[in-house]
């Protein structure tokens, strides 16, 4: 099935309609586009930051957790299959193993790792499709063998349980970046989207990150408060991520990366992964679900009366859509303030419900491409953010840990010792 997929895509190319030498690429029709970043994609692995099939799979109605029953090589009810990810042309996907944030009061490790669990065999179900690549270099292997190279990113430090030797295992088990928070500000470092109680990092919290460093997982920034940006971009030695992040100064709200931040981007060598969240990339969507928020909160306590007002909401004000140009402006204003250097693509699929119109599912990266080369975005700057950034930060992530694994040992440090706090 695969090297029909191979040949239909080599069909397209084909197909397209050859572009006049005397015609800028940028005014030349979308087949012409589409076609040419097919051409960019044979030679450059597009890597996505963030996917949440392994979390889709977990509460797949039909058979939760059996990841059997989930057929990628069958259209799926999700955003992710085997022939949707072949259309999008993807070469690398870092595949979130997420845990919700109330887990860490109820075993978050275990929850961690039966994540982990489904997505090391979801990777060894389909060998034709997907090859393990814990190292830079090997992605680009597997890509060049036309395999999707695949790893885990870990949504949320509260997995580690205040841990370092849970860290290090969870490195040994594939993940290859961690979000330090996710909706919940933690015992080490303050979330986004929850109150802010530590000022950013703790003493614990640098501790996580220097250790990261040394192991050589990227520090992922996405979900967490500007203070715990700031606090990790003064401790970390390696590049950052934001895996699944868009510019705070287009949609303003506290999931999106300041400007002050994508400043400092330069000179970490880290890259901000945009993401296709509606309510991320578009003001008008952000305002919208403020709007609901409010009238729901106005309605009192009673759950039923909540239902209601919100409903009627909706009835009265129809959701509007993110469209595909919404999430090419966040692009192109991260390009100007952190550098073309500085900049990917994390689409969350399978972890979101409303979707931005363009941008439906995981076969949809070329078109959103070809609209960088509308705009004017020069070969190289596609390849970057198609994953050469990333597997730049990436590979410099790895010659750091090289680096200091040979200067120190594996930190002992606990939460007590560095901030007076007891484990969970």
């Amino acid at each position: 099935m695969l090297s029909q997929l191979r040949g239909a895509a080599l069909g397209v190319l084909l197909l397209a309609p050859a572009l006049d030498a005397q015609q800028p690429l940028q005014q030349a029709d979308l087949p012409t586009r589409l076609a040419h970043v097919r051409r960019l994609l044979r030679d450059v692995p597009l890597v996505d930051g963030h996917n949440d099939l392994p979390w889709a799979m977990r509460q797949y109605a039909n058979a939760p957790l059996d990841v059997d029953a989930y057929d990628l090589t069958k259209p799926t009810p999700g955003h992710t299959d085997l022939a949707r990810l072949r259309t999008g042309g993807i070469g690398g996907q870092f595949w979130s193993v997420y845990i919700p944030a109330i887990a860490q009061d109820s075993g978050a490790a275990r929850v961690q790792l039966e994540q982990i669990d489904i997505a090391r065999r979801t990777i060894a179900r389909y060998p034709d499709a997907f090859r393990w690549a814990l190292t830079a270099q090997s992605l680009r292997d597997a890509h060049r063998d036309g395999r999707i190279g695949s790893l885990l990113g870990m949504e949320g430090g509260h997995a580690i349980e205040n841990s370092l030797g849970a860290l290090r295992a969870f490195y040994d088990l594939g993940v290859r970046y961690m979000t330090l928070t996710h909706s919940a500000t933690i015992d080490w470092a303050d979330a986004g989207t929850d109150a802010a109680t530590h000022g950013g990092l703790t003493a614990f919290g640098e501790e996580v990150v220097r250790e990261m460093n040394r192991l050589g997982m990227l520090v992922d920034l996405s979900h967490t408060s500007p203070g715990t940006m700031s606090d990790a971009l003064n401790v970390t030695e390696a590049p950052v991520i934001f895996s699944h992040s868009n510019a705070r100064a287009l949609t303003d709200v506290p999931r999106n990366v300041p400007d002050s931040i994508l400043r400092r981007m330069s000179a970490n060598g880290g890259v901000v992964m945009v993401t296709f969240v509606p309510g991320f990339s578009s003001q008008r969507v952000a305002d919208w679900s403020a709007r609901l928020t409010a009238a729901t909160n106005a309605a009192g306590q009673d759950a039923d009366a909540q239902f209601r007002a919100a409903a009627e909401f909706r009835r009265a004000n129809p959701l509007p859509r993110a469209q595909l140009t919404d999430v090419a402006d966040h692009l192109d204003h991260i390009k100007r303030v952190a550098g073309a250097a500085h900049v990917g693509l994390g689409g969350d699929f399978d972890g979101i419900t409303d979707l931005v119109q363009g941008l439906e599912d995981v076969s949809k990266y070329p078109e959103l491409l070809a609209e960088l080369v509308r705009r004017g975005w020069t070969d190289d700057e596609l390849r970057g953010v198609m994953g050469r950034n990333v597997l730049r930060a990436l590979e410099q992530a790895e010659q750091v840990a090289a680096r200091l694994q040979r200067a120190r040992p594996a930190s002992t440090k606990t939460i007590h010792q560095l901030d007076g706090r007891r484990s969970r």
